[in-house]
């Protein structure tokens, strides 16, 4: 029983440790590397890159940010409406995840 408990366990050390570059993030999300660079530009994602001329590396929480604002713009919100839905979705989404990592823990 305990086996199987764990095939569903979430990875959560994976998705601490995913860190992609900008060019993976825009093969995989199919948003322009052009319209990522605006959206950080504007403050709605931070890549992990400090130093100016690096290249942008971004998380899962990055990721999973772009994707909700490309969904919420296909569906006809504009980028600041989106942005705003986002954060709040987005802390929604971390609370659950830290009520099941502290729940994983105690297992």
């Amino acid at each position: 029983m305990m086996a199987e408990n764990n095939d569903l366990a979430f990875d959560f050390e994976f998705l601490d440790k995913l860190i992609v570059g900008i060019g993976e993030v825009s093969q995989i999300t199919n948003i322009p590397t052009r319209q990522i660079r605006y959206w950080e530009d504007k403050g709605i994602i931070k890549s992990l890159t400090e130093e100016e001329g690096k290249n942008r590396r971004y998380n899962y929480e990055n990721i999973k940010r772009m994707l909700l604002i490309k969904e919420l713009l296909d569906e006809g919100y504009t980028l600041d409406a989106a942005a705003n839905k986002i954060r709040i979705r987005m802390s929604m989404i971390e609370e659950t995840l830290q009520k099941l990592k502290g729940k994983n823990d105690s297992e």
